[in-house]
């Protein structure tokens, strides 16, 4: 599942506003469904299924991961300095992966509130959030302490489009035929 699904009837990504159920899913209530988050399925709808349990192993994952991830970037750096390219292009490195770090924080800390406004340019930033891997991590990291990363975005999304079906529904009371039956009815009476 990708972060940057948009759907063109305006309905948010990872929701079903009609009865059916998508393929491959169990059956449940008519309605909307909860898009699943990585690591944590649809259990952040309602906090159950050892959320806080997942929350805690995703953060301590993430870490663990951010910090392998320096410890190679430090054997990479000290692989230049073996190959002795000068201090100026380890400069460029160190700055380089500092930077691209950086930014994919901030896009991966952004991506966690709200959708991108214009999907073409997050997949032209793909390269730079790669290379700055250990940004993305942390922000993974950070992020678990106060919710599932994107449990908001998702649940704002899912809300708005639970109001959105019971408008529907009760606008749809009654058996339409019947209605048109008694206007017919009434029209020839006249």
């Amino acid at each position: 599942m990708t972060e940057n699904s948009d759907t063109p009837d305006g309905t948010a990504p990872g929701t079903t506003e009609s009865g059916t159920v998508p393929t491959g899913a169990s059956a449940t209530a008519p309605g909307p469904q909860p898009e699943p988050i990585r690591f944590f399925g649809t259990t952040w709808v309602a906090h159950d299924g050892n959320y806080a349990l997942r929350r805690a192993g995703a953060s301590l994952g993430s870490l663990a991961a951010a910090v392998a991830s320096c410890f190679v970037l430090r054997f990479a750096y000290q692989g230049l300095e073996i190959a002795d390219v000068g201090s100026f292009v380890g400069l460029l490195v160190v700055v380089m992966f500092a930077v691209c770090s950086a930014v994919a924080f901030r896009k991966t800390w952004e991506g966690f509130s709200s959708r991108p406004a214009d999907p073409g340019r997050e997949d032209m930033l793909r390269g730079l959030k790669t290379i700055g891997f250990v940004g993305s991590l942390l922000a993974y990291f950070f992020r678990t302490f106060t919710e599932a990363p994107g449990e908001k975005l998702r649940r704002a999304e899912y809300e708005a489009a639970q109001v959105r079906f019971a408008k529907r529904r009760s606008a749809r009371t009654g058996n339409p035929a019947a209605r048109r039956t008694a206007k017919a009815k009434k029209a020839r009476r006249k």
